[in-house]
C-alpha cells in the first residue's frame, strides 16, 4: 500500500541517473526506507521518537513535535531534492565577500555551525539523491572556506556557509554577519551544533549573533549516532533550556540528524521546502 502511495506522489522524471546509483545512500529516498519495520521507518522519518521514551514523564515534549509532516508531506518535499532537465539542482557559484554574491530572486536558506560539526555530510544527505551534485567531504575541521550556492532549480537556494570556531577563516565575521543581516530572500537560517558534545562556547556566541539579527533560525542537532541516547538527552535538555530562555527568533524544535544512518534527513527537507514556500503542507502545523 505505501509503494502505490509512493509511486503515485513521485514526479515523472524523478529517477536517479544510472551511472550514479552506486553512489546514492541506501535510504536515500522513502520508497527505501518504508520497506523497513515500522518502528525503524519511525525513527528515520522522526528521530525524536527514538529518545522520547528514556525522557522523564514531566518534560513536555510539544516544542520537539511542532513540525511533523505527514509522509505525503515528505514526498512532496523529496520530489524537490530529484534533479530532472526540468528541475536541475547544481552548484552554482562560491564567495568570499558580500559583493561577490550572486543576486538571486529565489528564497534561500543557509547552513553554519562549528568546524566538524558535519555540515558538509549534512547537505550531502539533503542532496543524496543528486549525488552528481559534488558537496565535498573532509575529515580536516573547517575545510570550508567560502560561502558556496547550490540552486535547487527555480524553488529555493542552499547555501553552505565557512564553520566557526577551530581553523575558521580569518574573516568568517565580515563574510557572514552582511550576509544574514542584508539577504533580504534568506528566509531561514539552520545553525548546526554536535549533539554528542552538545553546545560549546562558539555556538553560544552564534546563537547569540542570530538573536542580534532577529531574523528566523532553526537549530539542527547532528551526529545523534555517536552518542549514548543519556548524553544525547542531557544535551538535549542543555540546548531546550537556552532556546527557552535566551531565544526570541528561534523555532523552538531542533531538528535532530544523523547523516550517517539517515536519520531526520526526510523531515528536515520537508521544513526547508515549506519555509522556502515550495510546497503547501496538508497537514498544519507550527513553523
Amino acid at each position: 500500500m505505501i509503494c502505490l502511495r509512493l509511486h503515485s506522489w513521485l514526479q515523472p522524471g524523478s529517477r536517479v541517473c544510472r551511472s550514479h546509483l552506486r553512489r546514492v545512500h541506501k535510504f536515500a529516498s522513502l520508497q527505501k526506507a518504508t520497506a523497513l519495520p515500522a518502528k525503524k521507518v519511525q525513527s528515520l522519518l522522526y528521530p525524536f521518537s527514538g529518545v522520547e521514551a528514556y525522557l522523564d514523564r514531566s518534560v513536555d515534549r510539544t516544542p520537539f513535535q511542532l513540525f511533523h509532516p505527514s509522509l505525503e508531506d515528505m514526498l512532496k518535499a523529496e520530489n524537490l531534492f530529484h534533479s530532472s532537465p526540468s528541475h536541475k539542482i547544481d552548484y552554482y557559484v562560491s564567495a568570499e565577500r558580500m559583493d561577490h554574491v550572486p543576486a538571486l530572486k529565489q528564497p534561500e536558506v543557509c547552513f553554519i555551525g562549528r568546524s566538524n560539526v558535519g555540515k558538509s555530510s549534512l547537505i550531502k544527505g539533503l542532496f543524496a539523491l543528486t549525488p552528481e551534485v559534488e558537496v565535498r567531504v573532509s575529515k580536516t575541521p573547517g575545510h570550508t572556506k567560502k560561502m558556496n550556492f547550490f540552486r535547487v532549480g527555480k524553488a529555493f537556494t542552499l547555501v553552505d556557509m565557512p564553520g566557526y570556531g577551530h581553523r575558521a577563516p580569518k574573516d568568517f565575521v565580515d563574510m557572514v554577519e552582511p550576509y544574514l543581516y542584508s539577504r533580504t530572500n534568506l528566509m531561514r537560517t539552520f545553525l548546526l551544533v554536535d549533539g554528542s558534545v552538545g553546545l560549546q562556547r562558539a555556538d553560544l556566541i552564534a546563537l547569540e549573533m542570530c538573536e542580534e539579527i532577529r531574523r528566523p533560525y532553526v537549530i539542527v542537532v547532528t551526529k545523534i549516532d555517536k552518542c549514548t541516547r543519556g548524553t544525547l538527552l542531557t544535551n538535549l535538555m542543555n540546548l531546550q533550556d537556552v532556546v527557552k530562555s535566551q531565544t526570541t527568533s528561534c523555532f523552538p524544535q531542533p531538528f535532530l540528524i544523523s547523516a550517517l544512518n539517515f536519520w531526520g534527513i526526510y523531515l528536515l527537507r520537508c521544513f526547508i521546502a515549506h519555509v522556502t514556500g515550495s510546497i503547501k503542507l496538508t497537514d498544519t502545523c507550527q513553523s
